[in-house]
């Protein structure tokens, strides 16, 4: 075992450093796992705090920042995804937003933390590449497959993610999963074709409900359109069920990534910060 980045930036009063092991199975699979344990800087130094699921989600957030900070040129466009953990991540970034060009965001609400700090967001027809594009997920599993769209954002999510170089997955430890499939899998749909594509989510063995916001109203997403979210399903061939739904007619967009997975998973746990490529 080798040990990098000593002295990294961690939370208050302690300091980081990256110690490269091998997961279980990695060496099969031929990967590495970075994990960045924050410590104190005392003799007790190996010590691990535990952290609250929030607390995990801000050290990834931050992980996530210095990981972008090394690897992407000054200059260039950020694709910037949805939800708590991708606001953490627009917080850490916005003391270094005068290094980069601006940021394509994939919904009006991050879109709005962005211009809060004051971040230029630029349309996508405007831009030519984007390096990476950092957001969370609501489970992923060893290969990179992710389901997302919690935050009902995952049309334009997968729209960005799909055209950066690079997609950097940051999660808490509860987001990893063997098989995906117990977090419901949401499907957009045009309004007028939600009953007749929910007979078709319902013969593939899952069980559709309309979403409805807090206020019992049908939930609309950025797009104008209804979500669908599927329970029941055990997703073992994530890219099969991704073709499967996306082709039916009145589907915009299903929120498994497979085709177009994460390259880079940041997840914390009690241990630290693990990086894992895939």
């Amino acid at each position: 075992m080798r040990v990098r980045g000593a002295g990294r930036r961690g939370p208050p009063g302690v300091v980081a450093k990256s110690i490269v092991l091998r997961a279980p199975g990695a060496a099969r699979r031929g990967r590495a796992v970075a994990v960045i344990r924050y410590t104190t800087g005392f003799s007790d130094s190996d010590r691990v705090f535990a952290m609250t699921q929030d607390e995990l989600k801000a050290l990834v957030a931050q992980a996530a920042a210095d990981y972008v900070l090394a690897n992407v040129p000054e200059g260039a466009v950020l694709g910037v995804g949805t939800g708590s953990t991708a606001n953490l991540f627009i917080d850490a970034m916005a003391p270094h937003k005068a290094r980069f060009a601006g940021a394509v965001s994939s919904s009006e609400a991050s879109t709005r933390r962005l211009q809060g700090h004051g971040f230029a967001v630029l349309d996508l027809n405007e831009v030519d590449t984007i390096p990476v594009y950092v957001d969370g997920a609501d489970e992923i599993d060893d290969t990179g497959a992710m389901i997302k769209g919690g935050g009902g954002a995952l049309t334009r999510e997968k729209i960005v993610a799909s055209v950066a170089g690079q997609f950097v997955c940051i999660a808490d430890g509860s987001k990893l999963v063997d098989v995906l499939g117990a977090f419901p899998l949401p499907v957009e749909v045009v309004p007028m074709a939600r009953a007749a594509v929910a007979r078709q989510l319902a013969a593939l063995g899952g069980q559709p409900r309309l979403r409805m916001t807090k206020e019992g109203q049908i939930y609309q997403t950025d797009n104008g359109n209804v979500i669908l979210d599927v329970v029941g399903l055990r997703i073992g061939e994530p890219k099969t069920l991704e073709a499967q739904i996306n082709d039916i007619p009145g589907v915009v967009t299903v929120g498994l990534f497979a085709k177009h997975g994460a390259n880079v998973l940041l997840l914390g746990t009690e241990t630290g910060v693990q990086r894992r490529d895939f």
